[in-house]
């Protein structure tokens, strides 16, 4: 099984940005994502920018894979879209069925955001070039079991272990809508909040997470636990998505536990140190995803 790091969810400066991949470059991640996936505005990082970390990632011995936006609303945004879709140098990653259309004949990888639920979608894609399936986050242990022995053999599966759950995506944004401005005037106000804007019920719980267009949960998922349930169902590719602090840690962790090098419950407890709201797994468990069931 492989680690991978999937494409920063959160809209952070261009020099939060080249330090955080500096520190990636030396870390024990075979596979990093990159670019933006969740809204058009954030462009302190352009697609040449992303070009050039992405060299130097793979100058650094990772694979190095480009992501594409879940929701394209503008022409501009088609061009950048097809900008990626044409690269030549790495693989990618399509957020939404327009991307798929235009990798259609050459190898790519679906992401969580596009609605793979059944084999026999799996196997239209994969004559369409799909190399790599990353499984939507609400989907369970017992659903990915009966994937995993009907999907097409070359096809690789990558799982979405740790990270706060990316759950839905809106034309409206939700962290300009808090300051009471337009979308169109938004002024940027997600840069103010590296790992989202947390929102709790009246009663006091946490509950989402709001990211721009994206809708998260408040709750950050962690399926540390399930590593050798994965390795025994023959799952490829571990993915963990980027948070503003410890993530350094947080890969290592997981490295160890792959390796069994750590005790689970050590991890665990430092895992739960790292996370800036609570643990959840209750997706995989085909339970309410707020949930967070115990080791058995």
């Amino acid at each position: 099984m492989k680690l991978s790091l999937g494409p920063i969810l959160y809209y952070w400066s261009k020099q939060q940005v080249e330090d955080f991949y500096q520190q990636v470059a030396e870390s024990p991640v075979d596979i990093v994502y990159l670019g933006e996936t969740v809204c058009a505005k954030r462009k302190l990082i352009r697609t040449r920018d992303w070009l050039d970390i992405g060299h130097k990632l793979k100058a650094a011995g990772k694979e190095v894979v480009l992501s594409t936006l879940a929701l394209s609303e503008a022409e501009s945004d088609i061009k950048t879209l097809k900008r990626i879709c044409e690269n030549e140098d790495f693989l990618v990653e399509a957020n939404d069925m327009g991307a798929v259309g235009l990798l259609e004949g050459k190898p790519f990888i679906s992401g969580h955001s596009v609605n793979i639920y059944n084999h026999h979608t799996l196997a239209l894609l994969a004559k369409l070039g799909l190399k790599r399936w990353v499984m939507p986050v609400e989907l369970s242990e017992s659903t990915l079991k009966d994937m995993q022995a009907l999907k097409p053999a070359h096809i690789e599966t990558e799982i979405f272990a740790f990270g706060r759950l990316p759950l839905a995506y809106s034309a409206r944004c939700y962290t300009a809508r808090a300051h009471n401005l337009q979308k169109d005037d938004c002024q940027y106000r997600c840069l103010d909040y590296p790992d989202g804007l947390l929102l709790n019920t009246q009663e006091d719980q946490k509950f989402l997470n709001f990211n721009g267009i994206q809708t998260q949960s408040a709750q950050v998922y962690n399926l540390l636990a399930e590593l050798d349930s994965m390795k025994n169902m023959g799952i490829d590719i571990i993915r963990l998505s980027p948070q503003a602090m410890h993530m350094d840690k947080i890969i290592n962790l997981f490295h160890q536990q792959m390796h069994n090098t750590l005790p689970l419950d050590a991890a665990m407890a430092q895992l739960e140190k790292l996370t800036p709201s609570g643990l959840c797994n209750g997706y995989w468990h085909n339970e309410a995803g707020i949930k967070s069931v115990a080791l058995s």
